[in-house]
């Protein structure tokens, strides 16, 4: 399934490497990758394997889900279409509370206790995402963990996690897109080492220019 999904990515450009040229990310960093999971939604046969894969995945790790709660905005779409497909409710965190009518940060009816899966398409630091469970958690659900469809594995994102005590399951992860990346052509062999030699030190930059 990892590589399955992997290769859906990679085909539409929803994860796209370029060693040589790296993208610059908001912080700061330079980056051999780039990954825009909304791609999927543009493509009716990825979204389809996406979406399925998403709803075995909670069935599978998360069994006693009652609901289903986007992080806002990725992961709205993927947990509506994963709501639907397991019937289950879904709703979604706002980055911050609105500043007008009720005042809502979370969108959707939860109760107090609900078992609830978040829904997210990337994680990298896993900061947004471990600020959606605190809300959650404040609110009074009782969160099972983080249902997503791509992670970096990058240690920082590791550790937020370990210390929020949340579980994340992801389709697929940096890895696998490596591997399949590397052998489906979309960089060279000797590239790989370079991806993820950042993944393990985004700070170093020593990967760039082949310095693997």
């Amino acid at each position: 399934m990892k590589n399955r999904i992997a290769n859906d990515l990679l085909s539409i450009g929803a994860v796209f490497l370029r060693p040589e040229q790296p993208f610059i990310w908001a912080s700061g960093i330079k980056s051999p990758i780039y990954c825009d999971n909304r791609l999927t939604l543009t493509a009716p046969e990825v979204r389809n394997d996406v979406e399925n894969a998403l709803a075995a995945l909670i069935k599978r790790e998360y069994p006693d889900a009652e609901v289903l709660m986007g992080t806002s905005t990725a992961g709205i779409a993927h947990a509506a279409i994963v709501g639907h497909l397991m019937n289950l409710p879904m709703g979604y965190v706002r980055s911050g509370a609105k500043d007008h009518g009720r005042g809502n940060q979370i969108e959707g009816k939860l109760l107090p206790g609900q078992k609830v899966v978040v829904v997210e398409d990337l994680i990298s630091t896993a900061g947004s995402c471990v600020d959606v469970v605190n809300v959650l958690r404040e609110a009074g659900a009782c969160v099972l963990g983080i249902a997503s469809i791509f992670t970096y594995g990058m240690q920082k994102g590791l550790d937020r996690l370990a210390a929020a005590h949340v579980k994340n399951a992801s389709l697929t992860n940096l890895d696998a897109v490596v591997e399949v990346a590397a052998r489906e052509g979309y960089i060279r062999p000797e590239d790989a080492a370079r991806v993820l030699k950042f993944r393990d030190n985004p700070s170093d930059e020593s990967w760039i220019g082949g310095n693997a």
